[in-house]
């Protein structure tokens, strides 16, 4: 009964919104929940029959079979998308969707390193081999700018304004903004540009990269998490690391000391001040903390 509305949608998802062969058969899954569901309530109805009751008892069922809320948001999300398809090609004239509650999802915090928490982890680079000067300079930049790791691993020569300050840093999309460097940053990429960069062989197309491996060609992203991980491991910090640690802990830092959220967010290159406000989260549960540990009367 339901089969020419699942073929016209999967050829609507693969055709007019581009989609990739897994996003195609998530929504193909989660259509099926749905006939699944019609089908052991013993509902024989077309997508036109649908009422905004029929989805919500939908929900309820997905729910007691032990779906956690991120799924079934997911399944709701693939509801919505069918019923748009079924308004834009006249299959029903309401959308019973509209008015569908997902559940509430919570966002997970994720962890942050203190300030001395980074100085022992950096404090572990082995400095008397040019690796180690390399990722000195390369820490030190990643914290005091609050880069992503592709942001540091495409840095440009360039892009450095380092007399002034300031490095210029291509985010997503594209999109470039200025940053400011902290003077401890600026010294450990002066030396690390000054006295081991030049003696790599740079390869061809790598020669406006900052940092090199030794091979001469760019890092790579996983090269970084290792570098970060074992340095980690050795500092004996239990947490769970990668370079995006880094940069939760640099916005972390700020709004714990009061920096304007509008100007984290020009820093961090969010494109919505929603995505910065995660961090004034991070900072009632840093509060929330510190009275537990040395409040008397906070339990």
């Amino acid at each position: 009964m339901w089969e020419p509305y699942k073929k016209g949608f999967i050829a609507y998802l693969k055709l007019e919104k581009s989609l990739a062969g897994h996003s195609v058969e998530a929504y193909s899954r989660d259509l099926e929940k749905l006939t699944q569901f019609l089908d052991y309530i013993g509902k024989k109805v077309q997508p036109q029959d649908i009422s905004l009751q029929d989805l919500q008892q939908f929900v309820q069922w997905i729910a007691s079979m032990g779906m956690s809320d991120r799924t079934q948001a997911r399944i709701i999300s693939g509801m919505r998308g069918f019923y748009k398809y079924c308004i834009d090609e006249s299959i029903v004239k309401t959308d019973p969707t509209e008015l569908l509650e997902a559940p509430k999802l919570k966002r997970k915090l994720p962890d942050t390193l203190s300030y001395e928490e980074i100085e022992k982890i950096i404090a572990e680079i082995d400095l008397s081999t040019p690796e180690g000067t390399r990722n000195k300079a390369m820490l030190e930049t990643l914290y005091s700018c609050g880069l992503r790791v592709s942001e540091l691993v495409s840095l440009r020569r360039s892009h450095l304004y380092t007399e002034t300050g300031f490095i210029r840093v291509i985010g997503k999309g594209d999109k470039e903004r200025l940053v400011p460097i902290g003077s401890d940053a600026v010294k450990y990429l002066n030396i690390y540009l000054n006295t081991i960069r030049p003696h790599v062989p740079v390869q061809p197309g790598y020669e406006d990269y900052v940092f090199l491996n030794r091979r001469g060609k760019g890092l790579t992203r996983i090269m970084v998490f290792y570098i970060i991980r074992d340095l980690a491991h050795h500092a004996g910090i239990k947490k769970t690391i990668s370079p995006h640690t880094f940069r939760h802990s640099f916005a972390t830092h700020l709004v714990e000391g009061g920096a304007d959220l509008r100007a984290v967010q020009e820093m961090l290159g969010h494109e919505s001040i929603t995505t910065t406000e995660i961090y004034t989260h991070l900072d009632r549960e840093f509060l929330r903390e510190t009275l537990r540990k040395y409040h008397p009367g906070f339990r």
